[in-house]
């Protein structure tokens, strides 16, 4: 094999080499992008649009919500929760909280009891 031949073998295998780590990274991005965590922008902007108003914005009641005897978010009572049974309240409301099913997804919904999850960390 020639050297011209060897130099045009690496370079072809290069290219193709980046363009899989390419293909890689937008991937990422696309799954990281539909399905955000707990501490993404976005299901912080959900929380703060939609739950902060009764629960404050670090989950443990606003002055709203402890007129109303909201749950602390932080509790163990809540904590102990399953993810689906946390999940079911958001949707279908209880008490006087309505329901988020018609307004949320269910991957924001999967996401704000993450969200939920980590508050008592920071208690």
């Amino acid at each position: 094999m020639t050297q011209d031949k060897v130099e045009r073998h690496v370079i072809c295998g290069s290219a193709i080499l980046l363009l899989l780590f390419a293909g890689l990274m937008l991937f990422v991005v696309s799954t990281v992008e539909a399905n955000p965590g707990p501490d993404s922008a976005a299901t912080r902007r959900t929380f703060r649009t939609k739950c902060a108003t009764c629960h404050g914005p670090d989950g443990s009641g606003s002055e709203v919500g402890k007129t109303m005897n909201v749950p602390d978010l932080r509790s163990p009572a809540v904590q102990k929760l399953s993810d689906t049974e946390l999940a079911q309240v958001i949707a279908n409301g209880k008490g006087g909280m309505p329901p988020f099913k018609n307004s949320l997804s269910e991957d924001q919904i999967h996401s704000l009891v993450s969200y939920i999850r980590s508050l008592h960390q920071k208690k």
